[in-house]
């Protein structure tokens, strides 16, 4: 059972103080180990399943099987890998230094295990996957959910707060970058090779990075328990948002590599140059929508960026074979929306927990990344079999079949991407319209806001 939350606010002093404005070098220093986690994260949520149906020959039901199960499990651990972080933040620094370099070497280890199987039975493929997943995904959730913490904890305005998150956005966007274009160019060992490498780098900078101010000791944030974050209507509220969103960006993330190939036919070495464009259009965009930010708030521009996400991805359910050239700009122009999912929704977590009587940073990022995981899970494990049920499979050219997968590549995430922008309008923008809040205030939490 969770403790029951305060009846009145936690006094300013209990709160962990406001960081001043990262300068470049501390905004590096934080931003930096998001390089290494996102560079991992296209490799083990898009390379993978292409990698093993069409190169190693795992059966696709199968596969999309195991993946629902493993990011099951994974997602399951993630509450209480939150309150692991916690404990490492209110410990020290040096706890959560000593930790993250544990949960790396794991993470590394089985990256490399997974990519490199030493069986080659489709029976044995699947269990060496299962085993391999269950080592790599709670390693890369630990570091995940306490640099997330880390940098929510800093604290400060909605453009700090943006900024902030931007710095660890920005780098995983050159990280996703790097990890879609190295396997084509150098092969899969390289591409192994450089997150090692890479992870060692952004644990080295996270030393130089700003440090959090613990909680005192007594706060309702240092006794949060487990279910704590889903007590305020606020985190509620804003998950709601989160995880329509992340269902319609999960579904295309799964079924991007069959689409280019069999959908439109591309040449072969398409991929990299597809990805490369679409979150190098992100990262150019991200400055512009941290203006946007500053001057119409967070809310406000997480719905345009999902309305314009509509009106560009529609496109891609009209696309055929050869298509190539149309579907370069689709990414493209998807990605300059992009920046609104990645900074808006961990800024506004950052300031419901800055709140007094908020919920524990690592508790409700712990929660916050379950759901991610959810969507994750639902996209492999439902869209892949519902697919090879409709007839589609790898390779393919049957009509029917290609028709299915269009219609779950681009019409399904248009579908949830507008469920998505309709409850963030109805839960927070349309009573601020109505005069109840501003949009900031009505995802601040109440001390008292209980079931």
């Amino acid at each position: 059972m969770a403790e029951p939350m305060p009846t009145h606010p936690a006094p300013a002093s209990a709160m962990a103080a406001p960081q001043p404005d990262l300068s470049l070098p501390q905004g590096l220093a934080y931003g930096l180990m998001g390089l290494p986690l996102a560079f991992v994260a296209l490799p083990l949520y898009v390379v993978l399943p292409h990698h093993y149906a069409s190169t190693l020959g795992a059966p696709l039901a199968a596969l999309g099987g195991v993946l629902l199960g493993a990011r099951l499990l994974d997602a399951l651990v993630d509450p209480g890998l939150g309150r692991l972080a916690d404990r490492l933040l209110q410990h020290s620094p040096r706890a959560v230094w000593r930790a993250s370099a544990v949960a790396g070497a794991l993470l590394a280890l089985a990256l490399w295990a997974v990519f490199m199987p030493l069986v080659h039975s489709p029976a044995a493929l699947l269990a060496w996957a299962a085993v391999g997943l269950a080592l790599a995904y709670p390693a890369y959730s630990l570091l995940s959910i306490t640099h997330q913490a880390w940098g929510a904890r800093l604290g400060g305005n909605e453009a700090q707060r943006g900024r902030v998150v931007a710095w660890r956005e920005g780098a995983g966007l050159l990280g996703v970058v790097l990890a879609s274009v190295l396997p084509t160019l150098l092969g899969v060992p390289a591409m192994l090779g450089a997150f090692s490498g890479l992870l060692v780098l952004g644990w080295l900078a996270w030393h130089r990075a700003p440090v959090p101010a613990p909680l005192p000791q007594g706060t309702a944030a240092d006794h949060a328990g487990l279910w704590q974050p889903w007590r305020q209507a606020a985190f509620r509220r804003l998950m709601g948002v989160f995880v329509l969103n992340g269902i319609a960006s999960a579904v295309p993330a799964t079924l991007l590599l069959f689409f280019v190939q069999d959908r439109l036919q591309a040449a072969p070495g398409q991929e990299p140059v597809l990805l490369g464009l679409y979150f190098l259009s992100a990262a150019a965009a991200m400055p512009l929508w941290l203006r946007a930010v500053a001057r119409w708030g967070l809310a406000p521009c997480w719905l345009a960026g999902m309305l314009l996400a509509v009106a560009v991805f529609a496109w891609a359910g009209t696309l055929g074979a050869g298509q190539v050239v149309a579907f370069r700009w689709i990414c493209a122009l998807s990605g300059l929306t992009l920046g609104a999912d990645l900074v808006v929704p961990g800024a506004l977590l950052a300031g419901v927990l800055a709140q007094p009587g908020a919920a524990s940073a690592g508790a409700s990022f712990g929660w916050w990344n379950f759901a991610n995981k959810l969507n994750l899970a639902l996209a492999a494990g439902l869209a892949l079999p519902l697919l090879a049920a409709l007839g589609y499979t790898p390779g393919s050219t049957d009509a029917a079949g290609l028709q299915a997968l269009s219609l779950g590549y681009a019409a399904l995430p248009c579908a949830l991407k507008l469920a998505a922008a309709l409850a963030l309008y109805g839960l927070i923008l349309r009573p601020a319209a109505q005069g109840r809040a501003r949009p900031g205030a009505l995802l601040q939490p109440s001390p008292i806001d209980t079931p």
